[in-house]
Formats: structure tokens, sequence, C-alpha cells
């Protein structure tokens, strides 16, 4: 029997982006060079095809410092930590090495600076998420606001509302925090902005390949874990962006095969923590149901890099 004709759309950019690059390597050259166990607080990235991984290696992964014994290294997330993280990290006397995100340091590095002025910081974010608890753990108690939605922003209630900055979550949804601050803006007519975007290079290049995408396609699938922000918001922004259906699959054997029934375009792209084999995997699972035409949807060429940590490059 022959296979039912279908268009994909490969999103580009899509999968890994340079601080979820520079986290893996980061634990795989600590293995190589202390040897296993080595500890990671957190999940180093959230995908658990890449977590399991790293774990067949010897990684062991913990929630909290308390479960790390002090003689072997620790390696902090790519989500950041709170700075009391660290903090019992050196009362304790452990090797621990800092795999956050650059753009998320940046994001501290700011909030520190508008609260040595005097400012206290409004961040929008996903109450929970681990960039957000260890953002806003940078600071005393207090002195950042979480907002989530536009309707947040009516119900704060700051110390000055003269005397405020905001700053974002890196893997928001650009379209919803744009609103977001339209809000602050209206409301708090002198708060203080980043220098920079916050929401992250990666960020913004996936959504906007999705936008690209959305009007071509009848259905939308996102390769990324469901604790995934920036793999959750491609979904939702499928969705607002035209497309009739999208779903999120951590990998091809998640994939809901019924509800694609009678496409004849589907989209295709990967959360910033999803490597390149799981959408060569969905791909392989399309051709085996379709006569796949493959599309590329390319709005942006990404070329940046992290170097590692000092502690774990050889001497120039």
């Amino acid at each position: 029997m022959s296979k039912p004709p279908l268009t994909l759309f490969l999103a580009a950019p899509r999968g890994f982006c340079a601080g979820v690059d520079r986290a893996i390597k980061i634990v795989e050259m600590a293995l190589s060079k202390w040897g296993a166990p080595v500890y990671v607080r957190h999940e180093i990235v959230h995908n658990r095809f890449v977590v399991d991984g790293l774990r067949a290696k010897g990684a062991v992964f913990v929630e909290e410092l308390e479960e790390c014994p002090p003689d072997r290294p620790v390696i902090f997330s790519a989500h950041g930590v709170p700075k009391s993280v660290p903090e019992e990290a050196r009362r304790r006397e452990m090797l621990f090495v800092d795999a956050t995100c650059p753009l998320v340091s940046k994001v501290h590095i700011e909030a520190e600076r508008h609260h040595r002025n005097g400012l206290q910081m409004v961040m929008i974010g996903h109450e929970g998420h681990p960039e957000t608890v260890g953002t806003m753990g940078q600071l005393p108690e207090g002195e950042v606001l979480l907002v989530e939605t536009v309707e947040d922003v009516a119900g704060l209630a700051p110390r000055d509302p003269e005397r405020l900055a905001w700053i974002t979550q890196t893997t928001l949804s650009v379209d919803d925090t744009a609103e977001i601050v339209e809000a602050l803006k209206t409301r708090f007519p002198a708060i203080q902005g980043p220098h920079k975007e916050d929401i992250c290079y990666a960020t913004t290049n996936r959504q906007s390949a999705v936008k690209a995408m959305a009007p071509r396609i009848d259905a939308l699938v996102v390769i990324g874990s469901p604790n995934s922000s920036n793999s959750q918001r491609l979904v939702e922004v499928g969705r607002k962006a035209g497309c009739g259906y999208a779903q999120l699959a951590p990998r091809a054997a998640d994939i809901d095969w019924q509800a694609l029934a009678g496409a004849k375009a589907v989209g295709v792209t990967a959360g910033a923590s999803a490597p390149e084999v799981l959408v060569e995997e969905v791909i392989d699972a399309f051709r085996a149901r379709y006569d796949v035409t493959v599309e590329l949807v390319e709005t942006a060429v990404e070329n940046v890099e992290f170097r590692a940590p000092r502690i774990l490059r050889e001497p120039a």
C-alpha cells in the first residue's frame, strides 16, 4: 500500500542552544577530569534523553546540595542557582563548577546592579521554575517581585513605584512578555528595563521560525520535555501564530499520530535542550508512515559558542 504524501517543514534554528551545549560539555569534561561519580544539582538541562545519557556515563542528579558528598565534584545546572547554593558549597569546602548559562548570568548581574542602585526588581517568569528561583535568589527576600501574566501587574505592591526595574526569565514567549512589559510601563512609567533583551537569542530565534512556518502547516510537533519552558512556549507560539494543532513530544514514540491524521503539512522543531538525534528520529518515524518531502524554514543562522569554565580547560 502506498504511503500518503506529507510535507515536513523543518524549523531552523532548532534544538541545542549554546548554553545547553556548554552545560552538557561541562558535565562530560568533569567526568573526564575527575572520574565518576560527578554530582549535578538539578537536571543539567531539561531533557530526559540527555540526562539519561549523562547518568549512564557516571553523572548523579540530585535536587539539593545536601544530597552530595563533600568529597566529590558538584555541578550547578544551566538554569542557575540561588546565591545561597555556592555559598553553602564553599562552607562545606566542596569542589563545584557553575554551568549556569552565561545569558542567565547576565540577568543575575543586572538584578544585582539595579539592587545596588536602590531599585526593587520585578521579574517576569514562571513561579517555581529553576531559572526563576535562581534569579530571585540572587537578592535578599522581598527584593524581587514575580509576575507571570498581565493580570498579575495590577496586583503588584512595590515598596516605591518610582524605584523599580524589570528583568525576565530567558525562555519566555516573546509576544506574551512584551504585553507584560507594556502593562508594567503603563502602571509604573519610571520602571527601568535591561540594557539588552533578557529573553535569549535561541528562544527568540526558535519562536520566529515557528511563526514563519505556522501559516503553512496543518500541525506542529515540538520535540522537547514537558518540564522544558522554551519547548512549551514553542507549542503556544505555534497555536497563536495560526497553526490549528500543536503537540509536545519528548521522542518519536510519544507522538500522537491519530491527532495528525489527515494532515498534509506538518512542522517540526525542537526545544533548546533537545538534541538533533531526536529530530532525526522523528523524521524517520514520519518517513515510515508517509511519503515525506522535507522543506527547511530557516529564519536565522546561529554561531554562538560559550567556553567552559577555566577550572575545566587545559592550560594554554
